[in-house]
């Protein structure tokens, strides 16, 4: 059992919340850093320092990189939960992702011909570090709240700040660096955001976290049910563990749906908006790698807000299906958008479009985006066993894998020269028509859902305190939103 925090609270939440938050906010920088880039480095030409695949090739590995980057958390999280411990799992794929940022960077320097070798080399360690890191930061989260608090809803919408204030900042200064200088000096930044986020770790857990992530929940588990129940945590679950554990699945499903069309932007629409958007803004070339922190910027300035509105809402706050059936909405408006931008090239692959049409798209995207992804997180941590947390949460994040593998095998689509641009038109209205009929369905399967959910989720009971909290984290989301900009 955890023992309790001593250190107080900080905006109504646990201060080790914010630890948490840094701690998140520097791996993805490292992560979406390099990701703002990687389909140019690898569809770069040779002599430009890529490796010289063609798009659709680079998309494909892109895929399959970011499939494995969401599956080995599988691995990961039941490691953690039998073995190592959240902290130590944090630590050891921290470094593990460090390490595999500066191979990248290193991969023209000191053995030339060998590019290829130490991309692989790279991309795996990057692979086996987050499988270790990403399940078990986001569990950590959850335990610092006790069964019941209403506020982990509102935690992980603060911790999807986090996530965001990184992702936001690194395209515009990894991502210039690698495209303006070169690409393995792009690498090396994000290796060096990595070590930031596990010095972190490193000198504060034990302040602020007590001895929560110490001990693996297999074995908490284990202990509390022989102080309960004089059992063992092998014990089957129990019909409303599997009810729950259902309801995992069955909206996991609807997940990789909204990725699959979400996580066109570091492949599909990445190249769009480096080959076919007009980015001349009052004489001033916009980098393409800068469109990957639009999406993190709208997470960082409306997540405060939608936090609040859902507070506000109080009995009437929709529940997490119903969520996830509006985050697919939004969803599908972002894709019209991206289809009015391919109708005004009207087929001229020579035609650059507005920034705009990029622009809305991504604001609609964060907006369904903020709508399923940290209510998904919260909801597994209040649905998941406790002997399961980890291994659950690493489930979770394998539907997101799925979602990639399919966003890879979709982008693929796009082929080379003039049939892009119809291709990239049938693509859009693909997802779009698919997300409109998902969200649909989750709709009429929202009741049932809440019923296995088994009172895990019902109206919520927001103190005064806690709108509060909400009002403050709405400036500071505000300000930091306008400090992002520069």
């Amino acid at each position: 059992m955890n023992k309790p925090l001593p250190q107080g609270d900080l905006f109504g939440h646990p201060k080790g919340l914010f630890l948490l938050f840094g701690t998140e906010m520097w791996e993805r920088f490292s992560y979406y850093g390099m990701r703002a880039f990687l389909v140019f480095y690898l569809s770069a030409k040779t002599m430009d320092g890529g490796i010289g695949w063609t798009q659709s090739e680079a998309i494909y590995l892109y895929g399959n990189f970011t499939f494995w980057v969401y599956i080995t958390p599988l691995l990961g999280g039941w490691l953690a939960d039998n073995v190592l411990g959240q902290r130590r799992s944090i630590i050891i794929g921290g470094l593990l992702m460090a390490a595999g940022q500066f191979t990248l960077g290193t991969s023209h320097a000191y053995i030339p011909g060998m590019e290829t070798e130490f991309l692989y080399a790279g991309l795996i360690l990057l692979v086996m570090g987050n499988g270790l890191f990403k399940p078990n930061i986001s569990t950590m989260v959850g335990d610092l709240y006790k069964d019941g608090d209403h506020r982990r809803d509102g935690a992980y919408t603060i911790f999807y700040m986090g996530i965001n204030l990184g992702a936001a900042f690194a395209p515009l200064i990894v991502g210039t660096i690698a495209e303006k200088f070169a690409w393995q000096y792009g690498f090396v930044v994000a290796g060096f955001g990595m070590l930031i986020s596990v010095g972190m770790q490193l000198a504060l857990s034990n302040k602020y976290l007590g001895d929560i992530g110490v001990v693996p929940a297999a074995k908490r588990a284990d202990a509390k049910i022989h102080h309960e129940k004089d059992d063992n945590s092998s014990a089957p679950l129990t019909k409303e563990e599997f009810d729950r554990i259902k309801v995992i699945f069955i909206m996991g499903v609807f997940t990789i749906v909204f990725w699959a069309g979400f996580e066109q932007a570091g492949g599909l629409m990445n190249i769009y908006a480096k080959e076919y958007t007009d980015r001349d803004l009052m004489g001033f070339e916009v980098p393409a790698t800068w469109f990957q922190s639009v999406n993190a910027l709208f997470i960082v300035i409306f997540a405060p807000i939608i936090a609040s509105i859902w507070i506000k809402m109080g009995e009437r706050e929709p529940n997490s299906p119903l969520k996830f059936a509006l985050g697919l909405v939004f969803l599908a408006v972002g894709f019209v958008f991206m289809i009015g931008a391919t109708l005004q090239q009207g087929g001229d692959i020579t035609v650059k479009t507005s920034m705009m049409w990029l622009i809305m798209a991504y604001l609609f995207h964060t907006l369904g985006e903020l709508c399923l992804s940290p209510i998904g997180l919260s909801m597994v941590t209040k649905l998941a066993p406790i002997r399961l947390a980890s291994l659950m949460m690493g489930i979770w994040f394998g539907f997101t894998a799925l979602a990639n593998k399919v966003a890879s095998i979709v982008g693929q689509f796009i082929g080379e020269g003039e049939e892009q641009v119809n291709n990239a038109l049938s693509i859009f209205a693909g997802i779009a028509i698919t997300a409109v009929i998902s969200a649909i369905i989750m709709y009429f399967m929202s009741d049932l859902l809440v019923r296995w959910m088994h009172g895990a989720e019902g109206p919520a009971d927001h103190t005064n305190e806690e709108k509060k909290m909400d009002e403050e984290m709405g400036v500071t989301g505000d300000h930091e939103g306008i400090t992002a900009k520069h």
